[in-house]
């Protein structure tokens, strides 16, 4: 609801016009008046719209803080803008925002709120135009960067501005201070963008000017550590500054460098690299001690059982340290002897202690794949495989993966197989295995087809009960009449339901009934049995035969007849042959 505009306020109508009556502005001559009007204009200007000026507090309620900012009325600002200052009180002095002089009531409109970021804007702008340092909070990490607080306001600290060195883990700064520089502020987009690394160039610049004549690679200095930090050390050489990053210093994996160093301590480097154009040197101190690798045992060679400490789990698989600074590959597909895999921190976690076995190693190009896995027998070699997953054999496992031609069970880790769909009911046409099973349920099932050499297991479901065609033949004789139900109709023709869970088809003429009317989905009506084929587990059926003579004719197989809603599937059941599985054993990987 809009609030109607209140009529500029007039002096003169509260004034008395007559000699006998007095209004409340009697007493005033025209000049007193006049200076009475300046005072009050004089007080409502203090309180300039969309401007930050300070006010006194004067009163705290539950809810809200009483300010007076010099002007005719004071303000009001809820308490929920000052959580900030716990210890407010009568008399103190706060930065405020005029968002209006008057509202609907009159009353000043305040925010502290508002004050606080058209101050941080200004604070972030002096510190832009006279280069100051900063010091922010990393709140989190973000694409491409860092996001710092930086005077309540948040800013953007790209990657390529932590450090003079790339940064792969910007987690480890999150909730740490950082001293930053602006660097530029787009107004458009209230966006400010800052730099740490430009503080780390800066006070490397002036030292490194005498060095730099006199510095060589792979020179052997002393130095005094001066500055630690997450990513590395600084280093006072004599007069300039080396930055040894953390990973230059111990050729093991350490997460902070007060792990083997200290501030002031006194540490042999080695120059690394040194560039006088960017005045930047950087120093190494793993690289004086001889790499790990030239000292590994020669008895560590393929086969070879190994124990070590996991220092880094990846989505591919994890890190096993043998001795600082010799590390090995643990894949997540050597974590189990499963098809299916899995997450790395499912099976091994930071700092576990295992063992592990040696599957290739590469002392040129100092790297190593293990395993864990060949740390157990692999259940395909067991002597009692073959007899466990013979033909006939019955087992229960665990649907793991659904395609349109089958379903694949894992029936114990390591050991997968696969049922077609054809295999999976005696009775139901099944077009995708969703309508049988879901993923993650146990299913019983039969071997049908075994092959170690390829490792592949036919299975099959409806062969843990007799083909009941061969009880129908007797049942479903041609000329014998049924009740049955129809499920489902089209143009083509009906599927109907017969006893026992069987399905039938009706064409399209044999769909009449004696009133002349058609045969109805859902219908449940007698039918006169015109065909069999236990064969292609096939019965067609008549309405219009169990009361009248029809010609005999068999359906036609035109390609262009056939429609999959209606048909039963010629040959529904084709066995499931180990060619099957051979042609689709990536899916199993799925």
């Amino acid at each position: 609801m809009s609030m109607t505009q209140q009529p500029e306020f007039d002096w003169n109508k509260f004034t008395s016009k007559s000699k006998n009556s007095k209004g409340f502005a009697d007493g005033y001559n025209d000049a007193e008046m006049a200076n009475m009007m300046a005072m009050y204009e004089g007080a409502m200007s203090q309180a300039v719209k969309n401007e930050v000026i300070q006010g006194i507090v004067v009163s705290i309620t539950e809810r809200e803080v009483v300010l007076n900012i010099g002007s005719k009325s004071d303000g009001l600002v809820p308490m929920s803008e000052f959580r900030d200052l716990p210890d407010l009180k009568p008399g103190d002095v706060v930065d405020i925002y005029v968002e209006s002089q008057e509202d609907g009531n009159g009353q000043l409109v305040l925010s502290r709120k508002k004050a606080r970021i058209v101050r941080a804007w200004r604070n972030i702008e002096d510190a832009y135009q006279n280069d100051t340092v900063i010091e922010g909070v990393v709140k989190r990490r973000t694409k491409g960067g860092l996001i710092v607080d930086i005077f309540g306001l948040e800013a953007f600290l790209p990657g390529s501005q932590i450090d003079v060195k790339p940064i792969r883990d910007f987690d480890i700064f999150v909730g740490k201070k950082m001293e930053v520089k602006v660097v530029k502020i787009n107004y458009a987009n209230d966006n400010v963008v800052v730099s740490h690394k430009v503080l780390i160039e800066k006070d490397l610049e002036l030292q490194k000017a005498v060095i730099l004549n006199n510095l060589e690679k792979g020179q052997v200095l002393e130095g005094v550590i001066k500055n630690m930090t997450n990513f590395g050390v600084f280093i006072d050489l004599g007069g300039v500054d080396g930055l040894l990053h953390i990973t230059d210093i111990s050729w093991g994996r350490i997460s902070h460098p007060e792990e083997v160093l200290k501030l002031d301590q006194r540490v042999t480097v080695v120059v690394l690299d040194f560039d006088e154009d960017k005045k930047r040197i950087s120093l190494g101190m793993k690289q004086l001690q001889a790499h790990p690798w030239d000292s590994l045992s020669a008895e560590i060679q393929v086969g070879s059982r190994i124990k070590g400490r996991v220092v880094n789990v990846a989505d591919y698989g994890a890190f096993l340290e043998i001795i600082p600074g010799v590390e090995g590959l643990i894949h997540v597909s050597e974590m189990s002897w499963s098809q299916h895999l899995r997450n790395p921190q499912d099976f091994l976690k930071i700092n576990d202690e295992i063992n592990a076995v040696v599957l290739t190693v590469d002392r040129d190009e100092r790297k190593m794949s293990l395993g864990i896995k060949q740390l157990s027998e692999d259940p395909w070699t067991k002597n009692d495989f073959i007899t466990k997953y013979s033909v006939g054999a019955q087992h229960s496992g665990l649907v793991r993966n659904l395609t349109n031609f089958g379903l694949f069970i894992e029936l114990e880790e390591g050991v997968d197989g696969l049922v077609h769909v054809s295999d999976l009911s005696w009775t139901r046409k099944i077009k995708h295995p969703s309508e049988f099973v879901k993923v993650g349920e146990r299913l019983d099932v039969k071997v049908l087809e075994l092959d170690v050499e390829q490792r592949r297991i036919a299975l099959g479901h409806k062969q843990l009960e007799e083909n009941p065609w061969d009880t129908f033949e007797t049942i479903f004789t041609i000329g014998s009449v049924h009740k049955a139900t129809v499920t489902s109709k089209s143009e083509k023709g009906a599927t109907v339901e017969l006893p026992y869970g069987v399905e039938g088809l009706v064409m399209p003429k044999h769909l009449m009934k004696a009133d002349n009317t058609k045969v109805e989905n859902g219908e449940a009506l007698e039918f006169k049995v015109l065909e069999f084929s236990k064969d292609e587990k096939r019965i067609v059926l008549s309405h219009t035969a169990t009361f009248k003579e029809v010609k005999d004719e068999k359906p036609k197989k035109k390609k262009e007849d056939e429609n999959p809603e209606v048909q039963l599937e010629a040959a529904s059941a084709p066995t499931t042959t180990l060619g099957d599985v051979s042609a689709l054993a990536n899916l199993n990987k799925e």
